[in-house]
């Protein structure tokens, strides 16, 4: 009878040197396992390395060729009393719009392209239940009312519930209030929502007119929070 205490079964794995087993001793050839582990993990490193590299922030966001986010530094602002900063710079005069989505009062889905060929005043502040903004909604829609194919875009990060009553209670008829509440690309692409100070989070107040070929001919970040924008100077550039 053979003495099977010393007999040693060989296994080949994946067409590499034969690991050889014994009752009493495992022998096998390290470097070619070294090797071959080594080479699954660099492969596997790769891929993960390639993916990483794309859920990085690219370059240019869209609508702002060349723009590269993520090194621009935002402005200061004053918010009640205290310096604030936006999250990105102001847009200038010169360059075309950034296109948008935000929510109607429908719940319904409103892009700045929609109104392609139209004069556009974009009114941007932090919230309804603030008095400077709700005055400066008000008097955006007595002041415009008179001015042709122009549109007033009233925006902030209140719901659009919120502000379908808050027009329907004060009669305004002339400007469209649209949340941005769940907007990446305005706060992205316009660079104007708070990223410090007692308002985090909410737009910090604006005017911008964009005219009926989409490029931006005024813009206006108003310093103080507290203040209204410049109605004139806005309406002039809408005409």
């Amino acid at each position: 009878m053979h003495n099977l205490s010393n007999v040693v079964f060989c296994l080949s794995i994946h067409n590499n040197p034969y690991i050889c087993f014994s009752k009493n001793l495992l022998t096998f050839n390290a470097l070619t396992l070294y090797y071959f582990y080594m080479k699954k993990i660099s492969a596997i490193l790769w891929m993960v390395a390639i993916w990483m590299m794309g859920l990085m922030p690219v370059r240019a966001a869209a609508g702002v060729p060349g723009r590269d986010l993520q090194s621009e530094k935002g402005e200061t602002v004053i918010c009640r009393g205290v310096e604030a900063h936006t999250s990105g710079p102001m847009l200038q005069v010169g360059q075309v719009a950034p296109d948008f989505h935000a929510v109607n009062a429908k719940m319904e889905e409103v892009s700045l392209s929609d109104f392609k060929g139209k004069k556009v005043i974009l009114n941007i502040f932090p919230s309804l239940d603030t008095p400077t903004c709700a005055l400066s909604v008000r008097q955006f829609n007595v002041r415009a009312a008179g001015l042709e194919n122009t549109v007033v875009l009233c925006i902030s990060m209140d719901l659009p519930f919120a502000q379908s009553r808050f027009c329907s209670t004060e009669g305004l008829d002339n400007v469209i209030p649209l949340s941005v509440f769940r907007s990446h690309d305005f706060a992205t692409h316009y660079g104007l929502r708070l990223a410090d100070g007692p308002l985090e989070g909410l737009m910090a107040r604006a005017v911008i007119v964009v005219d009926e070929n989409g490029k931006i001919n005024y813009t206006q970040l108003v310093e103080n929070i507290s203040h209204e924008p410049d109605y004139e100077a806005a309406l002039k550039a809408a005409q």
